[in-house]
């Protein structure tokens, strides 16, 4: 009786997590779901989950009903610092579930003291994965559980086994669309080029021709008006097939940078800290927002140079841009003044990021961006 009555509940969590794995598109709230589930229909208290990538950084992507020793400081240190889960993984020695032994950030709280631990020493940790492919670790505990059952274990091994498939379903459907998204940026750009920007370029020189074809000085001012209008919207339409589909973006951020700047006419100093090899959604974030901000300095500063500032580390991404121009007022903490600073700021937050900004009249405007060195 024991042990069907062990297999139905083992069928009935597998089938809730299921469920809750094939309805999910956002793969973080799916995390989070799916990790509660599984506690509250395994008895189970408290459980977390790390997603580490190919350098063998870790994210804590969920959690619940963590301790408070683990939640101090916007859960500090289950963010930072190194464990012996982690490491195993990192190492290649974690393939299947395990009783740990210890946790070393459990441990770690009790000898700094920094909280109330709730009587969890031990928890068991699970590879997630999908075929060949390794995302992250699973870990569950409860208050004065030392060892789990192969029963147990054999359990979350399946519940792991279901969440690594979803993920590898989520970021193919998230390729599949970055790809489509591209492609279609592609052939807007093509059409631009191929139809506007042509008649453009056609209408600028028809009014160079016809300024050529008379004498009358009013009629000569108002064609070289119109050749002006008709410039500046050829300059403003390559700028749009530009930020559509980049050149150069292929060789990196800042080259793709440098070319746009040289593309607005800005004389732009570039300063890069570090390797370039950068996540596709980090790449693209700091070209879109580097993008906006030569715009802004094009279109408002009043001046045609700007500095940019590239820092790259295993954990972070910064980005500085400044310009000597006329500045605006701005006091930080209120509301960001225009629909382009605000779309930086989005981005920057969409990939975990911050965004500062400062401004004043007559000093010039400084945006600085840091984002995570990882996949979003």
């Amino acid at each position: 009786m024991i042990d069907r009555d062990s297999q139905l509940q083992k069928l009935q969590t597998l089938k809730v997590i299921a469920e809750t794995l094939n309805q999910a598109n956002d793969l973080y709230s799916m995390l989070r779901q799916v990790l509660q589930e599984l506690l509250e229909v395994t008895g189970l208290e408290t459980g977390w989950l790390f997603l580490i990538d190919e350098k063998g950084d870790y994210q804590l992507v969920a959690d619940y009903n963590l301790p408070p020793a683990l939640t101090w400081d916007q859960k500090k240190p289950m963010c930072e610092g190194i464990c012996w889960c982690v490491d195993k993984y990192n190492k290649g020695r974690l393939t299947r579930a395990a009783n740990i032994m210890e946790c070393k950030r459990l441990e770690d709280a009790i000898i700094y003291n920094w909280g109330e631990t709730n009587c969890i020493t031990h928890h068991a940790t699970v590879p997630l994965s999908a075929g060949d492919e390794k995302f992250g670790l699973l870990n569950v505990a409860s208050p004065n559980k030392t060892h789990f059952s192969n029963a147990e274990l054999a359990l979350l091994e399946s519940v792991a086994y279901q969440i690594g498939t979803a993920i590898k379903r989520i970021k193919l459907v998230e390729n599949e669309q970055n790809l489509a998204l591209l492609a279609e940026r592609n052939r807007l750009a093509r059409d631009l080029h191929d139809s506007v920007n042509q008649l453009l370029f056609s209408l600028v020189l028809t009014v160079r021709g016809t300024q050529e074809m008379t004498d009358d000085p009013d009629l000569r001012e108002m064609l070289t008006y119109m050749q002006e209008l008709s410039q500046e919207a050829l300059n403003e339409m390559k700028a749009l097939i530009w930020q559509l589909r980049p050149q150069g973006l292929e060789n990196g951020v800042a080259s793709a940078l440098l070319n746009y700047a040289k593309v607005l006419g800005i004389e732009l100093e570039m300063d890069v800290q570090g390797v370039i090899d950068l996540p596709s959604k980090v790449e693209e974030a700091l070209w879109r927002i580097g993008q906006e901000a030569l715009n802004n300095c094009k279109k408002h500063s009043g001046v045609l140079k700007s500095q940019i500032m590239i820092r790259v580390t295993s954990k972070m991404v910064t980005m500085k841009i400044k310009d000597n121009g006329c500045g605006f007022h701005y006091v930080e903490g209120q509301k960001i003044p225009s629909l382009g600073l605000s779309s930086m700021k989005e981005r920057s937050e969409a990939l975990k990021g911050t965004f500062t900004l400062a401004s004043e009249i007559g000093k010039g405007t400084a945006i600085s961006i840091e984002i995570p060195n990882r996949e979003a």
